[in-house]
């Protein structure tokens, strides 16, 4: 009874989820790269049995914040039995002494958070001692902290382009599939475009103006649970879901069961349920901006 009520929310959210991401990347502009946005399900804190009714619900690719979580999760049997095609994305800072760690995970796809040359190498030489005889080249994002806060991880922006030639002409186990932000939280999308998204997606260009690579090649990771369809429209094509796919995450170190309180500004209206008039609003100020 109690899997068949954990069944229903999963899957009834979960479609609510992929409705909304699918209704936002038709909103883009068609000067956009037509790229269809990747939905990334958080199931940091959650149970390996709320992972695989989401599988089962049709979705695939799912991320981590942790790695000792990853890996326990990865490696769990029920997972592995019910979850053949999962693909595992990390979306946390990544410590060089986790590397070996993080890489041994089971069908793992991306690591979204490399916010240096050093930890890019490292990753690509334990990636070609994993791989063995697999020629197998492991995918990455490069993370940059758009918003300059201290209490976020990535690369300063102006660093982008040399960061990204590196993993390109340095590191031949490596992927380089895009760039990745968090940015501000709670920013009110009323006064415009995201100006952490804008940087990513100029940081994308100069990438691609300098390396020569196709903008459709160069993906963007950017956009969480409050504000996903706005990144979506103006160029997303991984987003990060977790709170309104699996609920609120409970955390076992918490005498509540809620979670660590972060750093916020104080609340502003919830993209969630003023999309559309956000949506009508920041397509007439992104009218007059260049992507």
């Amino acid at each position: 009874m109690l899997r068949a009520a954990m069944s229903e929310e999963v899957g009834k959210a979960l479609r609510s989820v992929v409705e909304r991401v699918n209704q936002a990347a038709s909103r883009r502009p068609q000067t956009l790269p037509a790229v269809p946005p990747r939905l990334v399900a958080v199931s940091k804190t959650k149970p390996p049995e709320m992972v695989v009714e989401a599988y089962r619900q049709g979705q695939r690719n799912f991320g981590e914040n942790y790695v000792n979580e990853l890996v326990d999760k990865a490696s769990d049997p029920l997972i592995l039995e019910s979850c053949p095609e999962i693909k595992w994305h990390f979306i946390g800072h990544l410590q060089k002494n986790n590397v070996n760690k993080l890489l041994g995970v089971p069908n793992l796809f991306l690591l979204e958070t490399v916010d240096s040359a050093k930890l890019a190498d490292k990753v690509n030489s334990s990636w070609q001692r994993i791989r063995g005889s697999s020629t197998q080249r492991l995918k990455v994002m490069v993370q940059i902290n758009t918003s300059g806060e201290q209490n976020k991880h990535g690369l300063p922006p102006e660093e982008t382009v040399n960061t990204v030639k590196h993993i390109v002409s340095r590191c031949s186990a490596l992927h380089f599939l895009g760039l990745m932000t968090i940015g501000r939280y709670g920013y009110d999308l009323t006064l415009g475009p995201n100006p952490d998204f804008q940087m990513l997606l100029s940081r994308r260009q100069e990438v691609c103006d300098s390396l020569k690579m196709p903008v459709e090649e160069v993906e963007l990771s950017m956009g969480m649970s409050t504000d996903f369809e706005h990144a979506i429209e103006v160029g997303s094509t991984n987003v990060r879901v977790g709170s309104i796919i699996f609920g609120n995450r409970e955390y076992p170190n918490s005498a509540t069961n809620t979670p660590v309180p972060s750093p916020a500004p104080s609340p502003a209206p919830s993209p969630e349920k003023t999309s559309k008039t956000v949506s009508e609003e920041a397509a007439k100020k992104m009218q007059h901006l260049t992507v």
